[in-house]
């Protein structure tokens, strides 16, 4: 995994699509403090649909999130 500054990314954007490409994720930092803020990573990787377990319920419970859901944040700090 490779660090790159935002400037760096923006002036070699050839370069970290070809890293990517070959399948290597680049870590993208900003400002003063490098903070790191987001994560380029190969398309086949971000597109792969993780199943994720439901712990103390596996195999007892099913969850299912239609398309079109959505709740504010108001609305689940609430609940």
């Amino acid at each position: 995994m490779q660090t790159m500054t935002v400037g760096e990314v923006k002036s070699h954007f050839s370069e970290a699509l070809n890293l990517v490409q070959k399948g290597e994720d680049i870590v993208i930092s900003f400002g003063k403090r490098k903070e790191k803020v987001a994560v380029l990573v190969p398309f086949s990787r971000y597109a792969q649909k993780q199943e994720r377990t439901l712990g103390l319920l596996a195999g007892k419970a099913t969850c299912v999130i239609k398309d079109g859901f959505t709740l504010t944040d108001d609305e689940l700090l609430a609940s």
